[in-house]
């Protein structure tokens, strides 16, 4: 299927979801990702839900790297340039929702890019070879362009993968991991 049929099919597939149904299959993702060998780095990316868009509730997942005493970083997405700054999450974060229900930061302490050990990442679909899609505004394969090569890139999906995504562009960075309530797949 192309993106362009998969963002349909998997809007859908949420829009499906209760608030229930997230917050279970949002937990059982937090357990399996506790199972991977990633938890010995020191910067963790992690995106804030849309909770009107039923993405995966990211609480558990920032619960566990808070115990974990890792550094925590949430990105302010700019709608002109198409990219997104990084910033630190402290207990002194104000966090608001932008024009499009996206939980921001006001601001804080920057981190460059080049410091981020592992990016956990929302999607809509991915493929057995660790194509990924998502809204197909480009935020997150910028972003990544900009991450060391050795950065993790995990993918957060409440669905499983499909066999292959079409219409991949050279410009797409693929999924080092994505984790869904039942697996983990490696690419």
């Amino acid at each position: 299927m192309t993106k362009a049929e998969l963002r349909k099919k998997y809007k859908k597939r949420r829009d499906n979801l209760s608030e229930d149904t997230i917050n279970d299959l949002s937990l059982a993702i937090a357990n399996q990702l506790l199972k991977l060998s990633v938890w010995n780095y020191s910067f963790y990316h992690i995106f804030l839900s849309i909770e009107e868009k039923k993405e995966i509730n990211t609480d558990y997942i920032l619960n566990i790297l808070s115990g974990k005493d890792k550094n925590i970083l949430i990105s302010k997405s700019n709608f002109k340039t198409g990219n997104m700054i990084n910033y630190l999450l402290t207990d002194n974060t104000i966090i608001i929702k932008n024009s499009f229900n996206i939980p921001e930061p006001v601001d804080g302490i920057q981190i460059l890019n080049e410091k981020i050990d592992v990016v956990l990442m929302p999607l809509l679909a991915f493929d057995k070879v660790g194509n990924r899609v998502g809204y197909g505004k480009g935020f997150y394969d910028r972003f990544l362009a900009n991450c060391n090569p050795e950065t993790l890139k995990i993918g957060l999906s409440f669905f499983e993968s499909e066999n292959e995504i079409s219409g991949i562009f050279e410009s797409d960075i693929r999924l080092d991991y994505c984790v869904t309530p039942a697996n983990i797949y490696k690419f």
